[in-house]
């Protein structure tokens, strides 16, 4: 009887304290959980962090690369108008050349419509008037010197209108060539700028990649716990299932004993002649029942 009751109050006894065991370890699993939760949104607010400078960092890498080339594209056209601009001035200073020339030879520049004018006088005064022969002579050889210097003028004006169309040749080629040298310069300045712009990009994603680290190794610590505390938890409630099977069992071995002891206590009053109690009576029908 006193090894029945002890073996039953151990049995409740170790029942609370899995009880309580579990209730404690329910609690840990739902801090568990919030603080995983918490490292887990951390990570991906970083993670998202993360990914928007690895966009930035393409994004702007693309509109360097592709200054770059603008760059290099236009440093190969300007190549080809210096060559231009130097085979321009070439022709400028053969042209002034040949212009310096002409003036050298001819002293006196007189206007080409003028000498027209009296080559077209004398040739009808010849035409139209009666003049002596020595006179006409002289005449027809001043209209010949008239047309050789009218021939040298004419000469000078084409040259004069080559060396303004060199001059203004190599004047645009020079404009082009410093329009092209100002570009490139513009260019090669936006393209340093989105270049000097990666570096802090870069540097963000270092430093969020190094708080990502520990965030990320406290998340797994959380799924590892949570795992070990759910084992443990199934350990609890599993011997919680098995104690109070063993508790039923015991109390019902226990209430068969009782029985059992207040028959025979019963039976025994009756047999010695003892006069039976109410209470005893009760106790035994409730027994019975």
């Amino acid at each position: 009887m006193v090894e029945t009751i002890v073996s039953e109050g151990e049995l409740r006894k170790e029942y609370q304290e899995k009880k309580n065991e579990a209730g404690e370890l329910r609690m840990q699993l739902r801090a568990l959980y919030t603080e995983k939760d918490g490292h887990f949104s951390q990570l991906r607010c970083i993670r998202e962090q993360i990914s928007r400078c690895v966009k930035n960092i393409r994004t702007v890498k693309e509109e360097r690369d592709q200054l770059t080339g603008e760059v290099q594209k236009l440093k190969e056209e300007r190549q080809k108008l210096n060559c231009s601009v130097q085979e321009k001035a070439l022709q400028k200073k053969e042209v002034e050349e040949k212009k310096k020339e002409l003036f050298q030879e001819n002293t006196v520049y007189d206007p080409p419509q003028a000498i027209k004018t009296m080559i077209f006088h004398l040739e009808k005064k010849i035409e139209t008037e009666v003049i002596p022969f020595s006179q006409e002579q002289q005449i027809r050889k001043k209209i010949k010197e008239l047309k050789v210097k009218y021939k040298q003028i004419e000469k000078i004006g084409e040259v004069w209108k080559e060396a303004n169309t060199a001059s203004a040749n190599f004047a645009e080629q020079r404009r082009k060539a410093q329009e092209s040298h100002e570009e490139i310069q513009e260019k090669a300045r936006s393209s340093q700028e989105k270049h000097h712009q990666l570096a802090p990009l870069f540097q963000e994603v270092t430093k969020l990649r190094e708080e990502e680290k520990p965030l990320h190794k406290k998340a797994l610590d959380c799924k590892q716990k949570i795992e070990e505390t759910k084992k443990n938890l199934d350990e609890i409630q599993k011997r919680i299932s098995e104690l109070m099977v063993l508790l039923n069992e015991e109390s019902e071995r226990n209430f068969k004993q009782r029985v059992r002891e207040k028959t025979a206590e019963v039976q025994e009053k009756i047999k010695k002649g003892k006069k039976l109690r109410t209470e005893d009576i009760l106790a035994f029908q409730a027994l019975r029942e």
